[in-house]
């Protein structure tokens, strides 16, 4: 198979029917073998209900549907393990991505052979209230992961080779970072192609929000810890600790030093415990202990988490 087109849906059912044909009719025209995947993120409209529609008349058609709303990484991640094509495609189902790039990605993979190429929205039709946090997000996503050529991290359409999409873990709201876990993962030959923005046609955004931008940050913090220190948690809480622990035991001794030599000359001293930096040299040295061990139970714990994709699919086509 040549294409898998893996598409996230949260109650978009009046825009599924025209997509379908439109990627059909591109499909048809450069005599692709494909398929389209189709993963219901917990819709409660008539969403569902048009996928098995389209399945009826198009054996291209494939469905994934969640019992509830988990997100759209959790969608990604489960269209990504369906996915046959040698050439993955993501797109979002609200028209605003269009099928008539798919042939120009599909020969960037096929041909000019990179792992995964995003596309870049130049020009968009979002207000400025969404596109200047954009720009800044995206710069800051550029710094941290190190891949300076890509514009639009968050852009939704995207094509891999079937095996960056067998190979990384797609979870929380990680969608963001799809580029950064791929070079992680030792895909970085990693491209852009600018794409047409079209205005949306039915709706509004489903998979958005103001605190997305804040949550962006923290998973790019959270990533960005992850790929440095995931599997090595004591690099960093131990040197931490340590660092923290000789301060404060160097700090006591000097306070101790001070009172002994105090006491040798015939001075009255103050008690120990009367200085305050007694006390701020005891806390030190237990948050730099509390700290070592963290990095150890950090090592028995790390990347343990088998359940965290586990979604609960009600029906799959």
């Amino acid at each position: 198979m040549n294409i898998s087109v893996v598409i996230p849906l949260f109650n978009e059912e009046e825009s599924l029917g025209e997509l379908f044909e439109w990627i059909k009719r591109v499909m048809d025209k450069h005599q692709y073998s494909y398929e389209v995947i189709f993963v219901n993120d917990g819709s409660t409209d008539h969403s569902w209900d048009k996928v098995l529609e389209l399945k009826q008349s198009n054996p291209e058609v494939k469905g994934i549907k969640f019992r509830r709303n988990y997100g759209k990484s959790a969608a990604l991640f489960c269209g990504f393990e369906k996915a046959q094509g040698d050439v993955v495609i993501t797109m979002d189902a609200d028209l605003q991505d269009s099928p008539d790039e798919i042939p120009e990605l599909y020969r960037m993979i096929t041909e000019d052979k990179y792992d995964l190429v995003s596309g870049y929205k130049k020009k968009r039709y979002d207000p400025l209230s969404k596109t200047l946090p954009t720009k800044l997000f995206n710069a800051t996503a550029r710094k941290v992961s190190g891949i300076k050529n890509l514009h639009d991290f968050n852009c939704g359409l995207k094509a891999y080779r079937k095996d960056v999409v067998k190979n990384i873990e797609v979870y929380g709201e990680m969608h963001r970072y799809i580029p950064y876990l791929a070079k992680n993962a030792g895909f970085d030959k990693i491209g852009e192609k600018v794409v047409q923005h079209q205005a949306r046609k039915f709706g509004h955004t489903k998979f958005g929000g103001l605190n997305r931008f804040v949550n962006g940050y923290l998973d790019l913090m959270s990533l960005w810890f992850i790929s440095n220190f995931g599997r090595k948690p004591m690099h960093v809480f131990g040197f931490l600790g340590s660092l923290m622990f000789f301060i404060g035991f160097i700090a006591i001794i000097i306070v101790g030093a001070g009172k002994l030599y105090a006491l040798s000359k015939g001075v009255t001293a103050r008690l120990v415990t009367d200085s305050p930096y007694f006390y701020i040299s005891l806390t030190m040295m237990l948050l730099g202990t509390q700290l070592f061990l963290a990095g150890f139970i950090g090592e028995l714990i790390s990347r343990n988490a088998n359940s965290r994709n586990s979604y609960q699919i009600e029906e799959e086509l």
